[in-house]
């Protein structure tokens, strides 16, 4: 059993530690907050976007269809027949001390491959993340071509997720791939996530409804200037930028929420050892302290 100075020793050591994890809790919950209203403010404009470009297409099929032309529609809609080659981009952290995080991504992005493997696609693998690759790597991953630290900093801006659709597009092009998918956290509460692998190049428009209504805003229908082409062209890009800064604020949104929570489980373990811990050291002490006075007691009495 250990002692009172070995007992002392070990409760302070874990105050520290209760100290740091508090702080760490803290600065998880400021990012949290921040990254989250940020994402609140973004999920209504990606909506707005997705229901312009679906007002776009419909408008588009209906005066195919009259007309009995077909159009050419931009290349980043336009759905592969046979896909055989699929780009994953895995979106995990650079640090640690956020619990199972990074390894259920990392497995997330096992099962996705393994998926592909099964229907005879060949994939590739780009890492972003420090400790999405290792992870990777653990579980026998060998199609990494690429990893890359740093991709979210402090706090992610546009021009960061600008930078990385370019990233991405440019994999897409050098190695041939048909589908870009990117593996990642989507956020959903403080304490919910779901890992999702996320269609990104071409994005899957399939889902448009078939509704002509959608053509037009009560009894007032929309018109195109200067022609619904040109305007898909520039809607389709406006997208794809925004659905990028979506993913990687809600990856960033779900890092620092299981960062925050682990960081709450350290300091409530720390809690508990720190109770149990002087709950020793004070019957040790009281131990002591009776000892000395009953030998004390049985000195006097024997003078």
């Amino acid at each position: 059993m250990a002692g009172l100075k070995e007992l002392r020793t070990r409760i302070e050591s874990i105050k520290s530690t209760q100290k740091i994890t508090s702080a760490m809790k803290m600065v998880a919950a400021s990012k949290f907050r921040r990254a989250q209203l940020t994402l609140e403010k973004s999920e209504l404009f990606q909506k707005m976007m997705i229901g312009n470009i679906k007002n776009v297409l419909v408008s588009l099929k209906q005066e195919a269809a009259e007309k009995g032309v077909s159009y050419m529609l931009p290349k980043m809609l336009v759905q592969p027949k046979n896909p055989k080659v699929y780009a994953l981009f895995v979106l995990a952290s650079d640090r640690g001390l956020c619990g199972s995080y990074n390894s259920q991504i990392a497995k997330e992005a096992k099962r996705r491959i393994d998926e592909l493997h099964k229907e005879g696609k060949r994939t590739v693998v780009f890492c972003y993340g420090k400790k999405g690759l290792s992870g990777l790597k653990r579980l026998g991953v060998t199609e990494i071509e690429g990893s890359y630290p740093n991709v979210i900093k402090k706090h992610l801006t546009y021009e960061e997720a600008m930078s990385f659709l370019h990233d991405v597009w440019n994999k897409k092009e050098q190695y041939g791939a048909d589908i870009c998918e990117i593996v990642y956290s989507d956020f959903l509460s403080g304490l919910s996530r779901t890992l999702v692998s996320k269609q990104v190049i071409p994005f899957d428009i399939a889902t448009a409804p078939e509704d002509e209504s959608l053509n037009r805003v009560g009894d007032a229908f929309y018109g195109y200037l200067p022609d619904k082409l040109g305007l898909l062209q520039k809607l389709s890009r406006v997208y794809m930028r925004t659905a990028m800064f979506e993913i990687l604020i809600n990856s960033q949104a779900s890092e620092h929420a299981a960062r925050m929570s682990s960081m709450d489980n350290a300091n409530r373990n720390a809690r508990d050892m720190i109770s149990s811990l002087t709950f020793k050291y004070n019957s040790l002490r009281q131990s002591a302290i009776t000892t000395e006075l009953t030998e004390i007691v049985a000195g006097a009495e024997a003078m």
